[in-house]
C-alpha cells in the first residue's frame, strides 16, 4: 500500500468518526447524580447521607427519554441532565434494572431534543469499528474509537445474575462513560456502555441495544421488569456420574438448594434444604444461572414442574413462581 492509499485509507476511518459522532453526540447527556447511601451502624450523624456521581446517557425518543446504567440512577435522590448545548434539565427515574444494568430517565424540556437512532445489535460483526460517546471524569462528550473485540459475553450484575450478549470492545472506557452510547460507524446505537477491567487494558463492555430496547418498553410501561421469584438460595453443584446415568439426565451440573424461605413458592410447592434441581419448566438446569434465565415473566403465576433429585430419588414437583422482589431484597437468591 502507497502514501496516498494509506493517506485515503486514515482519512476514510476519520470521516466515519466524526460523521458517526456529529450524529450522535447531541442525543449524549451528562448526569450529575445524588444517590442517598444507607447509614452504617454506629456511623458519625455527621457523615454526609449522600453521594455525588456523574454518568452519562443517550436520548432516545425527542420527548426527552434517555437510557442510562442503572448503576448511576439507582437509589439516586436527585438527578440533572445536562445536554452539549449547555441546557440543563431535572431528569426523573422512570424504572431501573440493575439486573440488567438499564434505566430509562425522562427529562422535561420546553421543546423537542435531539434523539440518538437505536440500531441492531444482533448485526454486529467482531472487528467493526464501533464509537464510544460519553463523559469521563466529567470530560463532556469524549469521544473514543476501537473495535468490536468479541460478542456473546457474560457480565455479572449487582444483583448476581448474568446479563447475556454483552458487547466487548477496546474502546476506551472510564468512570462516567456509564450509560453512554456504543455506536456503530453509521451513527446507529449499538450499546450502552457499563464497565470496564480497569486493570487491564482494552477490556471494556456494553449492553447490547436490543436488551437494552425490550428493557426500555418494558420501564417505560411498568416501571420495572417483572421476573419469576422461587425462595430457595441455591448453588451449582455437580452430579454424581451414577444418578446423571441412572436418570438419563442431560446435564452433569445441578443447583443444589441450601435455603429455603418461608411461605415462598418453593416452601409451599414441598422444596427441601437438600434437594437438587435438575429441571425446571421442562427445561434442564445445568446452574444457578440457568434457573435465573429460566424464571422470566411468563412464568409468574404460572403452575410449572420442578425436576428434583431428593438423595437417590427422582420427584416431580409443582411450583408457582411469584413475581421476584427488588434485587437488594432477593440478591442472588431465585
Amino acid at each position: 500500500m502507497n502514501t496516498l492509499d494509506e493517506a485515503q485509507l486514515l482519512d476514510s476511518y476519520s470521516r466515519a468518526v466524526i460523521e458517526a459522532t456529529e450524529k450522535v453526540s447531541p442525543a449524549v447527556v451528562n448526569l450529575e447524580v445524588r444517590q442517598r447511601t444507607a447509614r452504617t451502624p454506629g456511623a458519625s450523624p455527621r457523615l454526609p447521607r449522600a453521594r455525588q456521581g456523574n454518568g452519562s446517557g443517550v436520548l432516545f425518543t425527542s420527548d426527552g427519554f434517555l437510557l442510562t446504567n442503572s448503576h448511576v440512577a439507582h437509589r439516586a435522590e436527585r438527578i440533572e441532565a445536562m445536554l452539549p448545548d449547555g441546557n440543563q434539565y431535572d431528569a426523573i427515574l422512570i424504572g431501573d434494572d440493575p439486573e440488567t444494568d438499564l434505566a430509562v430517565l425522562k427529562i422535561d424540556a420546553p421543546m423537542l431534543v435531539p434523539a440518538a437512532t437505536l440500531g441492531d445489535s444482533v448485526s454486529l460483526r467482531v472487528g467493526q469499528l464501533v464509537i464510544a460517546i460519553g463523559n469521563p471524569y466529567g470530560f463532556q462528550c469524549t469521544v473514543t474509537a476501537g473495535v468490536v473485540s468479541a460478542l456473546g459475553r457474560s457480565l455479572r450484575s449487582t444483583s448476581g445474575r448474568l446479563i447475556e450478549d454483552v458487547i466487548q470492545t477496546d474502546a476506551a472506557l472510564n468512570p462516567g462513560n456509564s450509560g453512554g452510547p456504543l455506536v456503530t460507524s453509521l451513527g446507529d446505537v449499538i450499546g450502552i456502555n457499563t464497565a470496564a477491567i480497569l486493570q487491564a487494558q482494552g477490556l471494556c463492555f456494553a449492553i447490547p441495544v436490543n436488551t437494552a430496547k425490550f428493557v426500555a418498553e418494558r420501564l417505560m410501561r411498568d416501571g420495572k421488569i417483572r421476573r419469576g421469584y422461587l425462595g430457595i438460595g441455591g448453588q451449582t453443584t455437580p452430579l454424581h456420574p451414577r444418578i446423571t446415568r441412572f436418570y438419563h439426565l442431560p446435564v452433569e451440573r445441578a443447583v443444589c438448594v441450601v435455603s429455603v424461605e418461608i411461605g415462598s413458592p418453593a416452601a409451599r410447592a414441598g422444596v427441601r434444604e437438600g434437594d437438587v434441581i435438575v429441571e425446571f419448566a421442562g427445561q434442564p438446569v445445568a446452574g444457578i444461572d440457568d434457573l435465573h434465565r429460566l424464571l422470566t415473566e411468563q412464568q409468574v403465576g404460572v403452575p410449572t414442574s420442578l425436576l428434583i433429585i431428593r438423595g437417590v430419588e427422582q420427584e416431580r414437583l409443582t411450583i408457582v413462581p411469584e413475581e421476584s422482589r427488588a434485587p437488594e431484597e432477593s440478591r442472588e437468591n431465585p
